[in-house]
């Protein structure tokens, strides 16, 4: 038998066994649920358990015999291993046990009135909104699950809300990367058929290149006569190819005049910060139009902010579903550390997605455990 089953036949619960060893309850059910063991004191837990098994005069279990591998280096995983954190939805035990009417968690943001905005999220959200009202060239830039495409569906909602007469042109990038051998490249020709299919709709582009930017300068020139301003919105804009990222520096120069014709925002993860780098001298000429705007991560008692404008979504107070040594454990948990040459470095992965995952699979070891709140010990076991 294997210790959970073992834990069964003895008739013991985790709260007796983690008495009985000076761990949490949450440590014995990772443990006995899936075989995960803390990073610390592995061995000396194992052994202890071991004698609590044989005290009650039952056999080891299979899983306890076997040796306990050391605990990896963290300062060894790689970023992508660090955010690793699998999507999980609260179960329906764990709704019913916290009285959710719905999953807060669940990124399923139905009105403006869902969305979080911290000082740094205003900030961004504004440069969007001004970005495309009143012209100019900025980079969203933030890791995944930052909120960025949030954001953009924000935007959308507002730019519907306050009646303007803004169209969004969003070339569609579902296969997009910056080569042609892992997928299909994102180049000029696409942009200009995006823009006259939102400006111009039903005329079909011409065949050659000329004539077909001369058409896109036309239509955006007739459209901005009839009261419209434009705004393009490039999603993942990190696949972009570096010759497409500086052909965007063209478009931004097209005119009536004075007035600018078309806005740009690029959303994309960290990799467009590398490509937009001042010592890239192959876009420099977009680099001195663009202005880079980052999501920052939920630092600095923004965490807290956070979950409570979440569990207020469900008419619940903060104080009675999450202590306070939980949002320390949280916020350690989400970082991840490297080796670079200057030493370790800490980077905060404390972004809504992330924390959105956390705390849910906390949720619901909090109910598998019978627990009315989430603490610190709960956070470390996941």
């Amino acid at each position: 038998m294997n210790f959970k089953e073992t834990l069964k036949m003895l008739g013991k619960s985790y709260a007796v066994v983690a008495s009985a060893v000076g761990v949490s309850p949450a440590v014995i059910s990772q443990i006995a649920n899936h075989s995960i063991w803390p990073k610390r004191n592995q061995n000396n837990i194992r052994q202890v358990l071991i004698k609590f098994i044989t005290d009650c005069g039952a056999d080891i279990p299979n899983d306890l015999s076997q040796t306990s591998e050391a605990a990896p280096d963290p300062t060894q995983q790689s970023k992508d291993d660090a955010m690793l954190l699998r999507k999980t939805a609260l179960t329906q035990a764990t709704k019913a046990s916290f009285g959710f009417r719905f999953d807060p968690f669940n990124e399923e943001i139905r009105s403006a009135e869902d969305l979080f905005t911290s000082p740094d999220i205003k900030y961004v959200r504004e440069a969007m909104y001004q970005t495309a009202a009143h012209g100019g060239f900025i980079a969203v830039i933030g890791e995944s699950g930052a909120g960025k495409s949030t954001l953009r569906e924000d935007l959308q909602d507002r730019i519907h809300r306050d009646g303007q007469s803004i169209i969004m042109i969003e070339p569609y990038v579902l296969a997009m990367e910056d080569n042609d051998i892992k997928g299909k490249t994102l180049k000029s020709s696409h942009i200009a058929e995006a823009i006259l299919d939102s400006v111009a709709r039903g005329i079909n582009p011409k065949r050659s290149p000329e004539a077909r930017f001369r058409q896109v300068h036309k239509a955006l020139q007739e459209s901005s006569k009839a009261g419209n301003k434009h705004v393009l919105i490039i999603e993942e804009a990190h696949g972009m190819p570096l010759p497409t990222l500086k052909h965007l520096k063209r478009f931004f120069e097209l005119k009536q005049g004075f007035e600018r014709l078309l806005s740009i925002i690029l959303i994309g993860q960290t990799e467009l910060s590398h490509k937009l780098s001042e010592s890239n001298p192959t876009v420099r000429e977009v680099v001195q139009r663009c202005e880079i705007v980052t999501l920052q991560p939920l630092t600095e008692g923004k965490l807290e902010q956070y979950l409570k404008f979440k569990l207020n979504r469900v008419g619940k107070n903060y104080n009675d579903i999450i202590t306070t040594d939980a949002i320390d454990a949280i916020a350690e948990r989400l970082q991840h550390k490297s080796r670079t040459r200057q030493g370790i470095e800490s980077i905060s992965l404390l972004y809504p997605l992330a924390v959105n995952n956390l705390v849910s699979a906390a949720l619901n070891q909090a109910t598998e455990l019978g627990f009315d709140k989430v603490d610190a010990d709960i956070v470390k076991s996941i």
